[in-house]
């Protein structure tokens, strides 16, 4: 059994041959699955698609919990969310895109701690897990299957 997980001692060694030929995908589908998840957000906030408010209860939300001026603070969270998704899943300037978000995630753990740990109480977890994921492709890039590689930037 060669390839990346050559000294590697599985607990299931018939599945080492599958683990070796998906490793090159499994942090492309983690950059497409985080921008996939932030897309919609994005667009509940400008566009009110997905149940979303839309623009301008957003901006009534905003100003009601201290985010002042709303508009501008719901522009720069909803662009994050929907440019910043897009631009993550295609993998095009990934490291700018995944600064902005890792930056949205600090805010939104803080805002959010004050309601404990877990999602079910509106807690951290969710934008902490968002946020170390940005900060892997912060870190790391687009990767091999991504249009920054595409275009020979980011190798």
């Amino acid at each position: 059994m060669g390839g990346l997980m050559a000294n590697t001692r599985y607990y299931f060694p018939a599945l080492g041959g599958m683990y070796d030929k998906l490793m090159p995908f499994a942090l492309p589908i983690l950059r497409i699955g985080i921008g996939l998840i932030l897309i919609p957000h994005g667009a509940q906030k400008l566009f009110g698609w997905f149940g979303g408010a839309g623009f301008t209860r957003f901006i009534q939300i905003f100003e009601s919990i201290g985010y002042k001026p709303g508009a501008l603070w719901v522009t720069l969270v909803a662009l994050t969310e929907f440019v910043g998704g897009i631009l993550l899943a295609l993998g095009l300037f990934t490291r700018f895109a995944a600064f902005a978000v890792v930056i949205f995630m600090i805010v939104a753990v803080h805002y959010t701690s004050a309601k404990g740990f877990f999602w079910t109480q509106q807690g951290l977890e969710f934008s902490l897990l968002i946020g170390l994921v940005a900060l892997v492709f912060l870190i790391r890039g687009g990767g091999d299957y991504s249009l920054d590689r595409k275009l020979g930037r980011e190798l």
